[in-house]
């Protein structure tokens, strides 16, 4: 079920507008707006350097945050964009949408595999080939799961772990409205066993063989 929400600090932004952007830019931090949820649009200002570190983390679109102003109350917030500069890829603005307790959202969620020592397949060398890491799911802003768990346990060689395996929390449903695959575990490469090894080996030695006699046939012509 759902974790911590992360905290996400930031300021008030005075004025808007590109000047204030630029203002806010040159003074190292990061413009952006928070919108939606029935509440005026509230510019704000994030540290930069603050801001691409936990963009660096991964997953920043994908999580909820407990946005932080100065200020004023907690909100629950999720990013909806991140502007870039085209040559050096850096942050130069972002957008976040508010969000009520009881409202929805379409959110990627991580996928974790449970139960390796009681999949037959792995146990016989096979390989689990992960086809989604992580699947979107639409669920209620207060009831967001960490992740998805999928379990192992009897999947041999060519099954296949679908989203219908998984036991989604109350009131989650995957986005995709079909049965999709996750995972499947694959048979090990084949490696020739030693009585197809015997077996070439002696083949190689009845060509040699009939090579000789050819040779010798072709003497006894010559004689």
């Amino acid at each position: 079920m759902a974790g911590k929400i992360p905290d996400l600090n930031a300021t008030v932004r005075t004025g808007t507008g590109k000047g204030a952007a630029r203002q806010a830019r040159r003074e190292g931090l990061v413009p952006g707006i928070i919108y939606g949820g029935g509440a005026d649009p509230q510019p704000i200002n994030i540290p930069f350097n603050y801001l691409l570190n936990h963009l660096r983390k991964g997953r920043f679109l994908a999580t909820l945050w407990n946005m932080k102003v100065e200020g004023q109350d907690d909100v629950r917030v999720i990013c909806r964009n991140v502007e870039r500069d085209v040559v050096k890829d850096l942050p130069t603005h972002i957008d976040f949408m508010r969000l009520r307790q009881t409202s929805r959202v379409n959110i990627f969620v991580q996928v974790e595999f449970i139960n390796h020592e009681e999949c037959p397949g792995l146990k016989k060398g096979g390989v689990l080939v992960v086809v989604r890491s992580e699947v979107e799911l639409n669920v209620q802003a207060n009831n967001i799961p960490e992740n998805i768990t999928v379990d192992l346990t009897g999947m041999d060689f060519g099954d296949v772990a679908t989203i219908s395996n998984v036991d989604l929390p109350e009131g989650v449903k995957p986005v995709i409205d079909r049965d999709f695959a996750i995972a499947n575990v694959s048979a090990p490469s084949v490696v020739l066993s030693d009585d197809d090894e015997d077996g070439e080996e002696g083949a190689e030695g009845a060509d040699g063989d009939a090579t000789e006699d050819s040779g010798d046939d072709a003497g006894g012509a010559d004689e």
